[in-house]
């Protein structure tokens, strides 16, 4: 045991080793994993609560589907449309409707008291041809990812999503807020921009665990690795580590549980007192997030905030034509990265089995009209022409 943990860890460990029930138990480890003094000496530590709270949140959930008889309870469940779906995620009260009313044109009740979204509100966020669903979300509030207000509905519902905008109001005290859905959003498997370790794990029948990349390990070393993937049940197994990686890089990469999603941070009511201060604090504090600072009142910076949504989805938008024939108006939305024979199995399965070649217009063609072959990698705003 580290002598520099602080007293509200020791207390959380004392109420760890104390409690009776599962739910018990996960608000003591929850607290140890938020009170623990963060750094290397306790990375084993910190890894050792995650790991145990990882095992006690499947029992908390099973419990409670067992209960529910497999059916019944709240469900926060919206079908996607459009091209994305984008979460708006805040404490209660922190503009999240003002700002879907002035985004997608939908008129949703505004209240200035808290929980006046009591369920998800989607509207449709039109952006240069394509449509994006913006979800305004109920409020989060502390302990939600313990089942609290909302609980596990709401979380699902943001879970679900493909990226995330979180509001936070610039006028009281926007890094807390920002702290604490953080924390909530995280304890429920969501991490927001990071990116997946670059570790492969190929299981196989027999042999054992063999370690590729090993020099890469950092404050730990190969038996670490073994033990951990033991632990969750991995006996044979090529490990393949292609950048520098922690125990809880390791760990992480074996929760099949955890969303990876991207988000960007708006901050709220920039007309009220204290938002300019509570702006600087905001920025000097993150690091990963990009900051919007807003006035909806004002409608300061909102035209900026479409293309910045759509900057965080990692698609592109590819426009069609046949032989002969006009461009067609509508965007078809892409991942990042998709090729020309990706286009054509995305209009019509016939395309994609008999594809020869196509033309494609745009930033990834060396000139108008170019002949490409499948492998050929589109750019946002490409026209792509379809031969076969």
């Amino acid at each position: 045991m580290p002598s520099n943990v602080t007293p509200e860890y020791l207390k959380a460990e004392d109420a760890y080793k104390s409690a009776k029930s599962p739910k018990d138990k996960l608000v003591a480890l929850e607290l140890m994993l938020s009170t623990i003094p963060k750094h290397k000496g306790t990375e084993k530590m910190q890894l050792q609560i995650k790991r145990n709270l990882s095992k006690l949140k499947k029992e908390v959930e099973k419990e409670k589907e067992l209960k529910k008889g497999g059916s019944g309870g709240t469900s926060f469940f919206v079908r996607k449309e459009g091209a994305a779906q984008v979460a708006l995620a805040g404490l209660p009260n922190s503009g999240k409707s003002t700002i879907l009313n002035k985004l997608t044109g939908k008129d949703v009740d505004i209240g200035h008291y808290a929980f006046t979204t009591v369920k998800p509100t989607p509207a449709m966020l039109q952006y240069k041809g394509i449509q994006i669903q913006l979800v305004d979300m109920p409020g989060l509030i502390e302990g939600v990812s313990l089942g609290k207000g909302m609980g596990g509905p709401l979380i699902s519902a943001i879970r679900a999503v493909d990226a995330i905008v979180i509001l936070v109001d610039l006028s009281v005290d926007p890094v807390k807020d920002l702290e604490l859905i953080l924390k909530e959003l995280e304890a429920k498997g969501l991490r927001l921009n990071k990116k997946v370790p670059n570790i492969e794990i190929q299981k196989i029948p027999t042999g054992g665990i063999e370690i590729i990349g090993e020099n890469f390990l950092v404050e730990c070393n190969s038996q670490d690795v073994k033990k951990i993937l033991q632990e969750e049940r991995v006996h044979n197994a090529i490990v393949t580590i292609k950048e520098p990686v922690t125990l809880t890089d390791i760990f992480e990469v074996l929760d099949s549980s955890l969303e990876y999603k991207r988000a960007i941070i708006i901050g709220t009511k920039g007309d009220l007192p204290g938002s300019k201060e509570g702006l600087e604090k905001l920025q000097n504090h993150v690091q990963n997030f990009k900051v919007f600072p807003v006035s909806a009142i004002n409608n300061v910076n909102l035209d900026i905030l479409p293309s910045e949504i759509f900057s965080i989805l990692g698609i592109i938008r590819i426009y069609t034509r046949s032989p002969g024939r006009e461009i067609d108006n509508e965007a078809m939305p892409m991942k990042i990265d998709s090729t020309a024979l990706d286009a054509a199995k995305k209009v019509h399965k016939n395309l994609y089995k008999n594809f020869k070649f196509a033309r494609v217009w745009g930033d990834s063609a060396k000139f108008d009209g170019q002949r490409v072959g499948p492998e050929h990698v589109l750019r946002d705003g490409d026209i792509i022409e379809i031969h076969i």
